[in-house]
């Protein structure tokens, strides 16, 4: 199996397919995924629950259309994957902070401390 990798990674597709939008565009849209990422060490009191549903909303959309794209974008894909996912982490993250008391167990804390 990696023989043939390294075989295709020879080819003129592979060249064809790396020095096209179809590789690069996914590639530069890592950065919301890994931003949504690294928020998640993040004070709760500092998530936008609006952005977050938009983040996550966006991101679900250009699920489908990596999926339906002919040939299918996998990368774009794997992206908005990961970044649907860290923001429904996120949003659960805000709804236990401003509607599940997370607020109120955090003021308590500090005031024990």
């Amino acid at each position: 199996m990696a023989s043939t990798f390294f075989t295709w990674l020879r080819s003129p597709a592979a060249r064809e397919y790396f020095f096209s939008t179809h590789f690069w565009g996914p590639v530069a849209n890592w950065g919301l995924p890994l931003a949504a990422l690294a928020d998640l060490r993040k004070d709760e009191d500092v998530i936008s629950g609006a952005m977050t549903t938009a983040l996550a909303s966006y991101s679900m959309v250009f699920m489908r259309f990596a999926w339906r794209v002919q040939p299918r974008n996998y990368l774009l894909f794997a992206c908005h994957a990961t970044n649907a996912t860290a923001q429904t982490v996120q949003g659960g993250r805000f709804i236990n902070y401003w509607y599940m008391g997370g607020r109120e167990r955090s003021q308590a804390e500090k005031i024990l401390k």
